[in-house]
């Protein structure tokens, strides 16, 4: 084992010089005094045209504001509520790619990563530290950075799987002891609530989970208590889960992969999450490519893929990335995990949201606003859930999937839907009966 020299943040990004891109850790263990001494660089103009890329950061990032242009480009591969106002002001970027491909992106060079900057756990007696709470396409940008610097930091846990790098592949080491970054866990409402029973009911016991961080997924997770043997392979969980685990809810058993394992390519929640992480050989923190992969997904049973979105139309376009033309989060890995789900024996892809917005608009709609994305098509959508019910539309006509979608639609909107599915469609919708 080397002997490691530490350098200040402000020695270690000389290293960084005009249009250079570099790949910053993502999510809980966003290296803030890395970021804080590129910025200061930045103000003092020492480069130009230094593009920054990750999946998302969480805290104050500075490089995504509208001093830094010409200084800094953003080009993020989901948009976080940190940078959403500067992207879709367009002073910040967005790379629309499936999650699982984030990390191809760099290995095969499509995105060359000349600096790489992590935040790293203590190292052990072999050499070895963790990347902790997030491996997602980190990783790759460790294996093909020209310069990769890391924090040491005691709070990031010592996770395994594909977390544990060795210090050989660090070139340049700084010392940090902050608290992660944490999210607590929120309140969960009536239609929270209502959405996760609905959603709890198609759980099976023995399935696979795959779910992200929010009220809903929290929501079922506190009525899954009563269940056996479910298991886990999702690209993040959060503290919902860790009550389950207490209880031997969730064991693992019935993965045929990974067996008794957790799997996730990053996480986000309490100093509690982070803990239970640490040192748990239970939980196996994986490269992006394995975690979301399609047809690694697929061979586990019953997986149940949880997801959301913005808005979705009467014939089951699902739009999860944008407001309008407005970039509000990302492709993220719903499209691999409704896909692995529905190659999943006994799977079942879930599109899980409330009927209407915080103003009162209804998320259902005759088509999707202009300039919406389609993350999910038609094709893709099985199950949909608001806390009006559960619909399956998989197999359904357009007009089937019309009156299905109706009808877990808020009453109060109903009936205009139907007007425009009756123009849509013509009178014969009308007259097609309603057999669930």
């Amino acid at each position: 084992m080397k002997n490691i020299k530490f350098i200040t943040p402000q020695e270690a990004v000389k290293v960084v010089k005009s249009n250079d891109r570099v790949h910053m850790h993502s999510v809980a263990v966003t290296p803030h005094p890395l970021i804080k001494a590129l910025c200061e660089r930045g103000r003092n103009k020492e480069f130009r045209n230094v593009r920054i890329q990750h999946i998302h950061t969480e805290g104050e990032v500075d490089y995504a504001n509208p001093e830094f242009e010409g200084i800094f480009q953003l080009e993020s591969f989901f948009v976080a509520h940190n940078v959403r106002k500067q992207t879709q002001a367009g002073y910040a970027d967005y790379i629309p790619v499936f999650l699982q491909e984030t990390q191809r992106l760099i290995r095969e060079g499509y995105l060359k990563v000349n600096v790489a900057m992590i935040q790293v756990s203590v190292p052990d007696k072999f050499g070895y530290v963790s990347l902790g709470t997030s491996v997602d396409a980190t990783l790759a940008a460790v294996e093909k950075a020209d310069t990769v610097i890391a924090i040491v930091n005691p709070n990031v846990p010592r996770a395994f799987g594909d977390a544990m790098i060795h210090i050989n592949e660090i070139d340049l080491f700084c010392e940090d002891d902050s608290e992660l970054v944490t999210a607590e866990p929120g309140p969960i409402s009536d239609t929270d609530r209502k959405i996760g029973g609905y959603v709890a009911e198609l759980v099976e016991d023995g399935a696979t989970l795959q779910m992200g961080i929010g009220a809903i997924p929290n929501a079922v997770l506190t009525m899954l208590g009563n269940h056996k043997d479910l298991g886990v392979h999702s690209e993040m969980f959060a503290d919902g889960i860790l009550p389950l685990v207490d209880k031997g809810v969730v064991n693992g058993k019935n993965k045929k992969i990974d067996k008794g394992k957790m799997v996730a390519t990053f996480l986000m929640g309490s100093k509690k999450l982070y803990d239970f992480v640490d040192d748990n050989p239970g939980v196996l923190m994986n490269d992006v490519r394995y975690s979301n992969r399609v047809n690694v997904i697929a061979k586990n049973p019953k997986v149940t893929a949880i997801n959301s979105a913005l808005q979705i139309d009467i014939t089951g376009q699902v739009c999860a990335d944008s407001i309008g033309t407005k970039f509000y989060s990302g492709v993220g890995g719903q499209i691999d995990f409704l896909r692995g789900a529905s190659l999943s024996r006994g799977g079942k892809p879930i599109i899980a949201m409330p009927s209407v917005t915080n103003k009162g608009i209804s998320k259902i709609a005759p088509i999707l606003t202009p300039g919406a994305g389609v993350v999910s098509t038609r094709a893709n959508i099985h199950w949909l859930v608001t806390e009006y019910g559960a619909v399956n539309l998989y197999g359904r006509t357009l007009q089937d999937r019309a009156k299905l979608i109706i009808s877990i639609a808020h009453p109060e909107h109903q009936e205009e839907l139907d007007k425009a599915a009756f123009e849509r469609f013509g009178p014969h919708f009308h007259f097609i009966w309603d057999e669930q």
